[in-house]
Order: structure tokens, then sequence, then C-alpha cells
């Protein structure tokens, strides 16, 4: 049970952080509170953990599918 619930939280964290990186959401959000210099700097930030979900989301998937732990 523990490796859906990992499965599916990890396809969730990557639709969120995908969501941040290829729409405005984040831009929009972060100049109407005030941080737009921030804005810059989220491709250091959200790329990376782009990519760290992906990889999760793969060894669960792949933990998911062979019924391990």
């Amino acid at each position: 049970m523990k490796s859906k619930v990992t499965f599916w939280a990890s396809v969730l964290g990557t639709v969120i952080v995908s969501l941040c990186c290829f729409t405005p959401v984040v831009a929009i959000t972060i100049s109407a509170i005030g941080l737009g210099v921030m804005i810059g700097y989220l491709d250091y930030i959200l790329l990376p953990a782009l990519v760290v979900l992906l990889i999760i989301t793969f060894v669960s998937y792949r933990r998911y599918r062979s019924g391990g732990i």
C-alpha cells in the first residue's frame, strides 16, 4: 500500500511543479504579492524540482507495478 501512496503523491507533485514551470501561475502570484524580483530565479528551483519529481515518479511507478514495498 505504501508504494501506491508514494506513486500518487509523486504524480501530484510532478503535476503541480509542471504547472508552475509551464504556465504563468507562479509569476502572477509572486508579482501580486510584491516579490517580482524573484521571478528570474524560479528556473533554478522549479526545473531541478521537476527533474527530481519525474525520477521519483518513475521509480515509484516501477515499485507500484511490481508489487514492491
